[in-house]
């Protein structure tokens, strides 16, 4: 189909000062990674065939590029993006629009993420007056999922 480049599948989740991105490419190589402040992610490899694939990203917020960290595994290479100031973003992308078929939720990482965060955030911020709520603090996580819903049923 044309020597167009290909997408990567691309998992993303997030914590509330970091938004991760799996990219599922296994054995690539010439991996190249951009992280420019206003939320331009962009991203080139070549995969095991030769074949390039590349993509970028408008994201949701500002971010910080020297806080940007990539690690390649053997199955894929996961980005980790720092957000410049901490919160959940709605959304991954800028855009309002639905997000392109090749990203998905990295539904594994948001539970997890969410488990560890909610154990230190409630240390750090609000001390032992949030011990009975706890329930329904981990319940909030999910409220940053509207357009995901909406995204999976395509």
């Amino acid at each position: 189909m044309g020597s167009m480049s290909r997408h990567p599948e691309v998992l993303w989740a997030q914590r509330s000062d970091k938004v991760y991105l799996t990219i599922a490419l296994p054995d690539a190589r010439d991996i190249s990674v951009k992280c420019e402040g206003e939320g331009l992610f962009s991203f080139s490899a070549v995969g095991v065939q030769g074949g390039s694939f590349d993509f970028s990203l408008e994201l949701f917020g500002n971010i910080v590029p020297e806080g940007c960290k990539t690690k390649a595994g053997l199955r894929n290479i996961i980005c980790s993006i720092q957000k410049e100031e901490k919160g959940w973003w709605k959304r991954l992308l800028k855009s309002e629009e639905k997000p392109a078929p090749y990203i998905k939720v990295d539904w594994n990482k948001w539970c997890d993420e969410d488990d560890n965060e909610s154990a230190s955030d409630a240390s750090d911020d609000n001390n032992a007056a949030h011990g009975e709520d706890d329930e329904s603090s981990d319940d909030d996580g999910m409220l940053y999922l509207p357009d995901l819903e909406k995204a999976r049923g395509n």
